[in-house]
């Protein structure tokens, strides 16, 4: 409880977090920010669970695919670094207590995701298009399964969309639970603890706080690069085999 209600000044970006003011790559209410300041307004001392609540959707709703768990993780970490900087601001919740708590979120997040397509089958895709749901998205995914297997599970953390879909394509597909879970935890830690982290010991730098969708666009470069590397090589050797 402790750790809790100190997390409302340690995010509370009027006064604490004067310096923060990112650009947005798309409107308002999806910045990681503007996330933050809201949840600290509704539920004070409580904001960390409605971080944690968005982690979860992301990772684990179908529906939850638009939300924006990279920067959120990001910009959580660097409101707690921000914070703890400047002891007059107050003591927030630890780092050691909000990095797991949103892996928590994450894990749980893809058991769900999981357990929804073992259950419902293929017959949660078959919906037309609509301005938030497209069937692209859910072929854009089993086409990056089919490619990497198993470790898709890991990959598919860093990845926006395909992590939302990919658990659930998992259990549509029957993959073995403890094939699942395992790599599953395994990106889950990369991702939850490596990227508040990330913001954590990257907040105090300003410029870092002025363009934090930018870090974020590297940070999703750097972990689609094995990818597409491993993609365009395919293609190269496909193309050589025809020729």
């Amino acid at each position: 409880m402790t750790a809790l209600n100190a997390l409302a000044p340690a995010l509370n970006p009027p006064t604490a977090l004067p310096l923060v003011h990112a650009p947005m790559l798309g409107p308002e209410w999806l910045d990681a920010t503007f996330i933050i300041k809201a949840f600290v307004g509704w539920i004070g001392p409580w904001a960390i669970l409605g971080v944690m609540l968005v982690i979860f959707a992301e990772t684990g709703l179908l529906i939850g695919f638009f939300l924006p768990g990279d920067s959120l993780l990001f910009t959580l970490g660097m409101f707690v670094a921000i914070g703890e900087t400047n002891p007059a601001q107050g003591v927030p919740v630890p780092i050691w207590v909000a990095a797991p708590l949103v892996w928590l979120a994450a894990v749980a997040g893809n058991q769900t995701g999981y357990l929804i397509g073992r259950k419902a089958g293929p017959a949660i895709f078959n919906k037309p298009d609509s301005r938030l749901f497209k069937q692209e998205y859910v072929d854009r995914t089993s086409d990056f399964f089919e490619r990497h297997g198993g470790k898709a599970v890991t990959l598919a953390q860093f990845v926006p969309i395909v992590r939302t879909f990919t658990p659930v394509i998992a259990g549509v597909g029957k993959m073995h639970y403890r094939h699942f879970i395992t790599f599953n935890i395994l990106g889950a830690t990369l991702w939850a603890f490596g990227i508040t982290l990330l913001g954590y010991f990257l907040g105090t730098i300003t410029w870092i706080q002025d363009n934090i969708d930018a870090m974020i666009l590297v940070i999703v470069f750097i972990s689609v690069a094995p990818m597409l590397i491993s993609g365009i090589s395919q293609f190269i050797k496909s193309r050589r085999q025809k020729s």
